[in-house]
């Protein structure tokens, strides 16, 4: 079993992808009015505990989504990440009558370098969503939520609704019949810029969005006639069943960074090795009972094993 590397975020904070899969990649995120407004509605809900963290961009496909996200530190992100993933498994489960995890695993995170041409590149990838798989021919007729679509009308504003579900529960049990309205507030995220364009004047950065919005098309469109494919459409889309498992899904390895240049993948990767040496040089201490043990900033230490009676006896009981 290979073992799980500590999540990491430099010093100073980064911009970090990331990426959320389906259990066994099915159609649990099918877009949809309701869906769509639950997705944003539980990141901004998200974004109110951890309100350092930006939106550069978001995608929502039927089986996966994508954030791009500024953060300050791990701790930020995790409990971003916390909040969003287990409450939007919650309403998704709810939306479309599933049982179990929504999640086929963690999410991934992935740092992009300082370098303009790194942040340009998965800005490009997150944009090119929905169009480079045949989904659909152009971004805005994505029926899910896409912040191209967003970019493309000049906004920055997607809106969403938080459903108090403790509220509507009380309720409930009380016996007490309330309107929707009572437990259900509208709420917004705002799309930030991408760092290396944030002192762009606003209209012309989404001139340039629009700019590489209609290459990718251009290109996605280019490939299918080379191809002989065809564009799968937003009503098809809609009409997937959520639980549907596709017969094949498309795998591969993560890079530990998003880099433009090799000089500074190295100078991540140094980085991060010398991260991980001091988390497990820590983490080994604290497995000898040293509580103390020196764990490096910005991290998790692992948890402290188990400790009772071991011999079988009667354990004594914990103090007051």
């Amino acid at each position: 079993m290979t073992e799980r590397l500590p999540r990491y975020i430099p010093e100073g904070g980064a911009l970090v992808e990331i990426t959320y899969r389906t259990v066994q990649g099915r159609y649990l995120l099918r877009p949809g009015p309701t869906l769509n407004e639950l997705v944003v509605g539980v990141l901004a809900r998200a974004q109110e505990l951890c309100p350092t963290v930006e939106l550069v961009g978001i995608v929502v496909l039927s089986n996966h989504l994508h954030l791009l996200l500024s953060v300050p530190d791990q701790y930020q992100l995790s409990t971003l990440m916390w909040f969003f993933g287990g409450n939007l498994a919650k309403e998704v489960n709810r939306e479309h009558d599933w049982s179990g995890k929504l999640w086929s695993r963690r999410y991934r995170s992935i740092c992009v370098t300082e370098e303009p041409a790194a942040q340009i590149e998965r800005l490009e990838y997150l944009l090119s969503q929905a169009v480079k798989e045949d989904l659909v021919k152009k971004v805005e007729d994505w029926p899910g939520i896409h912040f191209g679509k967003t970019l493309m009308e000049g906004r920055s504003l997607l809106v969403g609704a938080w459903y108090d579900r403790t509220k509507q529960y009380r309720a409930a049990v009380q016996g007490k019949k309330i309107e929707e309205s009572e437990y259900r507030t509208e709420l917004t995220v705002e799309l930030k810029q991408l760092p290396c364009w944030r002192d762009l004047p606003w209209d012309r950065y989404v001139r340039r969005i629009r700019k590489m919005i209609r290459r990718i098309e251009k290109e996605a469109e280019r490939e299918r006639e080379l191809q002989g494919a065809t564009v799968v459409g937003a009503p098809l889309v809609r009409q997937q069943d959520p639980h549907t498992r596709p017969r094949k899904m498309k795998k591969g390895p993560a890079p530990l960074v998003h880099a433009a240049t090799q000089r500074e993948r190295i100078a991540w990767r140094e980085s991060f090795g010398i991260f991980v040496a001091a988390y497990r040089f820590a983490a080994d201490l604290l497995r000898e009972g040293v509580l103390e043990a020196p764990f490096p900033e910005g991290c998790f230490p692992p948890a402290l094993p188990y400790v009772g009676d071991r011999g079988g006896g009667e354990a004594e009981p914990a103090p007051a």
